[in-house]
């Protein structure tokens, strides 16, 4: 083999190396999000999709202070996070009464990101975080 042709494939395995190394989490942005100013809000479980690249969970907020009833769609990170984090596809069911906290979406329609959440009839929190250490299921 030449020596151009040695380079040329060490500089392809460094690019491929380096592709492989950057975190997984920095897949997209999370600016949509109001992290400074986060909401708590009552409703009812309508559906969690327990899938790639994000949990998804959707919930009827209760009406509330002249606020109509709305359908909030949230997500969390991946299920292998997830599942790290405690949770798993039957945390949250149809019908489940819930607090969520949620970083709202910028732009004022009614999702964002579910910080944390808390099962009205067992009083189980839930909660994830991309940071080491910080992935805790309280009761």
């Amino acid at each position: 083999m030449s020596s151009g042709m040695k380079a040329a494939a060490l500089a392809g395995l460094c690019a491929a190396l380096t592709v492989a190394a950057t975190p997984a989490s920095s897949h997209h942005s999370t600016a949509m999000y109001d992290k400074a100013n986060p909401i708590v809000l009552d409703g009812t479980i309508k559906d969690m999709q327990w899938r790639n690249p994000h949990v998804t969970i959707d919930f009827v907020s209760d009406a509330k202070d002249g606020q109509p009833e709305r359908t909030w769609t949230t997500e969390v990170s991946s299920p292998g996070v997830m599942t790290r984090a405690g949770w798993s596809k039957r945390s949250l069911n149809p019908g489940d009464r819930v607090k969520v906290e949620v970083a709202p979406l910028r732009d004022g329609r009614p999702g964002g990101e579910a910080r944390k959440v808390t099962l009205v009839s067992t009083g189980q929190v839930l909660t994830w975080s991309f940071r080491a250490g910080e992935n805790a299921n309280l009761k």
